[in-house]
């Protein structure tokens, strides 16, 4: 996700938690920094974290490198890093938790949801249905300067929650005619999140920052998980993003209004968690079902694990497939070294980078994160990814 064109329970505990009590005592997991501490200075990285699951156990982790660049300050297995996109999952999955709970369906239109929009609205936005703003076909354009612009304004509405901060995006863009028509072509379009966060808020009665932290961060444990910059304003008490300079160096982003994305970007992309909790996530995927808490139905979690189309993305943003397929806010393919199809995702708000990689038919997922967000990130992110792929997926 780009910034400028908008973009005391443990989470190893959580999962054994779910484990038989025979297998409650697993090995302590392998330590990571051997195979990540090469990449900072390879690649100019602050600071690198990684985490390994495999049939609900986090077999190796580790965190290297500093908080902030220019400075000593030891990144730990527990600091927060942020994820950018890779939020996007939580959303669908909270829409999936709604749909099985009788409050929205999957074909619920944005006209329907908001029908106090609907004079002046374009008859095609009109009718671009929950599913496929999840999926990237609603027909919603990319991002453009014009979309920031309207983001940013939305800051400014008098007495608003972001929920009512959403929905006046919205009312504000209705006229608006969809880029092609809904259903038809894969377009990665942070605004259609937003879009899909705000019914998800008018489902609820309950912002989206409430919903997913309630629904989805406290029922799985991830006591790490937030919202927003990872750092607390006037601290350096996580990885500090980093901003790259015309001249090539990096600037260290403190918290505060430009330490990322605009706040009503959440359901798109503002989540934050420890490569702990992170890998806690992404094997609660990987085990496809066999493990809880069941948040949806088997068929639910089923739907949000399927493709929806098939995508071609040759300018896509560092750290994003330019192939595959995608659906429900997952990415679908096979990488030159995986055994079989990957699910997959990456996140940025330009001044971090964060993977996830998930294989159910495995039961296996990794998780990699970064606090710099260009091509040097980028790249060192898929050298680790195939690194940990090649030693720990199963056979």
């Amino acid at each position: 996700m780009h910034r400028r064109s908008v973009l005391t329970t443990t989470a190893a505990g959580t999962l054994l938690a779910a484990l038989p009590a025979s297998a409650q005592s697993p090995p302590a997991p392998a330590p990571l920094a051997g195979l990540l501490t090469p990449y900072l200075a390879s690649h100019d990285l602050p600071a690198l974290g990684a985490a390994v699951g495999r049939g609900g156990v986090i077999i190796a982790a580790g965190a290297v490198g500093t908080r902030r660049a220019g400075t000593r300050i030891p990144v730990t297995i527990d600091d927060r890093f942020h994820i950018g996109s890779c939020t996007k999952a939580f959303t669908a999955l909270l829409a999936g938790i709604l749909v099985d709970e009788g409050r929205i369906g999957w074909d619920t239109t944005i006209g329907a949801r908001f029908p106090e929009f609907r004079e002046g609205m374009d008859p095609g936005l009109a009718a671009v249905t929950l599913e496929q703003l999840l999926s990237h076909v609603g027909g919603i354009p990319a991002d453009t300067e014009e979309s920031f612009k309207l983001t940013l304004s939305a800051i400014g509405q008098d007495e608003a929650n972001l929920d009512d901060m959403r929905a006046w995006i919205l009312q504000q863009w209705r006229a608006k005619p969809l880029a092609h028509p809904a259903g038809t072509r894969f377009e990665y379009a942070n605004l259609g999140l937003i879009f899909a966060g705000a019914m998800l808020e008018r489902a609820a009665g309950s912002t989206w920052e409430e919903l997913v932290t309630a629904r989805i961060f406290d029922p799985l444990g991830l006591k790490t998980a937030g919202i927003g910059p990872q750092a607390t304003v006037g601290r350096v008490d996580a990885p500090l993003g980093h901003a790259l300079r015309p001249d090539g160096t990096i600037k260290p982003m403190l918290g505060g209004p430009d330490g990322d994305v605009p706040a009503v970007y959440g359901p798109a992309g503002a989540g934050h968690l420890s490569v702990l909790d992170f890998a806690a996530w992404a094997g609660w995927h990987a085990g496809a079902g066999k493990r809880g808490p069941a948040l949806v139905k088997p068929e639910t979690l089923r739907r949000l694990h399927t493709k929806v189309i098939e995508m071609a993305r040759p300018d896509a943003a560092p750290g994003t497939p330019t192939t595959g397929a995608y659906g429900h806010c997952w990415g679908f393919l096979t990488l030159p070294w995986s055994r079989g199809e990957v699910m997959t995702h990456n996140g940025s708000n330009t001044m971090n980078l964060a993977m996830i990689l998930v294989q159910p038919a495995r039961d296996f997922a990794f998780v990699i994160t970064t606090n710099r967000g260009d091509t040097k990130a980028d790249a060192a992110l898929k050298l680790i990814a195939e690194a940990l792929y090649r030693q720990y997926a199963p056979a």
